[in-house]
């Protein structure tokens, strides 16, 4: 086994990666399933960037959509990047604001709803809400613990534990986001004969941070098996444009701004990338904690965490079960 260092996760030779995953991207979305080409959704951010520049090498420009899924809690820069990238990329795109059908599943009511149950005082006319994880919890072999987050609009802000109900009715609402985007996109691939490309990194994929049905949905997944940092050298050889990579990766799900990290990784992709990479690969704790500058009991606590996650998210990953065969003839 290889020396456990900073830069075991290099790519060497980004060109010859990037070929190999275009090469299996062209014979699934043309051979396999026999699709005309392929549908993205963009939204500004570094996945679903290196995702489209990987679609319209594989496929050709003029064989990709770029759909932009824009709701009314959605930042303005999202649409604004998604634009220039696929114009970088000569990309056709299409808008869909899907405000309307996430008002008529009840969406924002229901969302808000939960968050009054928690802070009675919020206004969502007027104030903003994020669920987060405390970063103390990370130092914690404990299931991480929600709260609710209200910045209210002179600026001041409060957050308060989320009960197990609010939560699960936050998130549930929030998760028609998703939901929602996928029906538009499989609307625009089947109406092209086109395939859906999906957008999830390992980390997504593998800790269940993706909703299912929702940005789980899809008939490939070219970055499914990179790593964030990867992600982040191929968009370097890519060229993807500079304003994107150096964004701060968000979920863009709830009004206030909300980091990846604070909602779910609890941990900055640099060092969750080694760690994982360590965990799955069975490198002991000494030798990691001394490359990722932690201590060897944090090390040992975020494999438990990584364990938890893979076992507690194994229901998004599974696909719905057919073995009820009990009728014989």
């Amino acid at each position: 086994m290889k020396s456990f260092t900073p830069d075991i996760l290099r790519i060497k030779n980004p060109e010859a990666l990037t070929d190999k995953i275009c090469q299996k991207l062209k014979e699934d979305v043309f051979r396999r399933f026999r699709r005309k080409g392929g549908v993205v959704g963009i939204s500004g951010g570094i996945d679903s960037s290196v995702t489209l520049a990987l679609a319209a090498r594989a496929l050709g420009s003029e064989r990709v959509v770029g759909v932009l899924l824009p709701e009314k809690d959605s930042s303005p820069d999202s649409k604004a990047l998604a634009l220039k990238l696929a114009d970088k990329y000569g990309v056709q795109t299409v808008e869909e604001n899907i405000s309307d059908a996430l008002s008529g599943f009840g969406c924002y009511t229901r969302r808000d709803e939960a968050v009054k149950r928690i802070v009675p005082e919020y206004n969502p006319a007027t104030d903003k809400m994020k669920i987060v994880i405390p970063k103390e919890l990370l130092e914690q072999n404990l299931p991480p613990v929600f709260y609710v987050t209200v910045i209210f609009q002179d600026g001041s802000e409060i957050s308060r534990r989320l009960s197990p109900d609010a939560y699960l009715q936050i998130v549930a609402a929030s998760n028609f986001k998703q939901r929602s985007r996928m029906a538009m996109l499989y609307y625009h691939a089947e109406a092209r004969y086109y395939a859906v490309i999906g957008t999830p990194n390992k980390h997504e994929v593998k800790q269940g941070f993706f909703v299912k049905f929702g940005d789980g949905g899809a008939d490939m997944m070219p970055i499914g098996n990179l790593y964030k940092t990867q992600v982040y050298q191929l968009a370097e050889f890519l060229e993807v444009p500079r304003e994107i990579i150096e964004r701060t990766p968000t979920t863009d799900t709830y009004t206030a701004e909300q980091t990846q990290e604070e909602f779910f990784y609890q941990l900055p992709f640099e060092k969750m990338d080694l760690l994982w990479f360590a965990w799955e690969n069975g490198y002991p704790a000494d030798e990691v904690a001394k490359v990722v500058e932690m201590s060897e009991e944090n090390v040992k606590k975020s494999f438990a965490n990584f364990e938890r996650k893979l076992k507690t998210t194994e229901y998004l990953r599974a696909k719905p079960l057919h073995d009820y065969d009990f009728w014989k003839p």
